[in-house]
């Protein structure tokens, strides 16, 4: 199975859902029932949503940690999407919306995020920061205030 999502599943999302009906910039987390439970982390840049995969729950106090590791960019219109992603397309299982809203970037570089959360559980200073520069390994956590 690729580690790409699908094109005609990610078509199929499109069509069914309007970018335009988001608060912008979207900031979303999807809690993600694939072959192992994760938590996919969505920013939105560019025009597509930055996407990271978190293995454990996200970090809702200072002091914890956790790995955030790449994966494809995704479309705006899948910060939307809730349901089920058929059996044989990448992520095969069930997706929830975990948190969404609203985000600022108060810092970016190839190495480092530093986003301003404005969602119903995650609120506050967070940074994503890539440890190993050749491999697809983050590390998100919330800053203090």
């Amino acid at each position: 199975m690729s580690e790409e999502i699908s094109e005609s599943f990610c078509q199929e999302i499109i069509k069914q859902y309007e970018k335009n009906n988001l608060r912008r910039p979207v900031y979303v987390i999807q809690e993600h029932h694939a072959t192992r439970l994760h938590w996919d982390l969505r920013f939105e840049d560019d025009d597509v949503l930055k996407s990271w995969a978190l293995p454990k729950h996200p970090p809702e106090t200072e002091g914890e940690k956790r790995l955030a590791v790449a994966v494809p960019d995704h479309p705006i219109e899948y910060a939307h999407f809730e349901g089920e992603i058929p059996k044989g397309n990448y992520g095969a299982g069930k997706v929830t919306i975990w948190d969404k809203g609203t985000f600022e970037i108060e810092e970016k570089t190839s190495r480092k995020w530093i986003v301003d959360i404005k969602g119903p559980k995650l609120q506050g200073r967070y940074c994503l920061l890539h440890f190993k520069p050749k491999e697809k390994n983050w590390l998100f956590f919330k800053l203090k205030e």
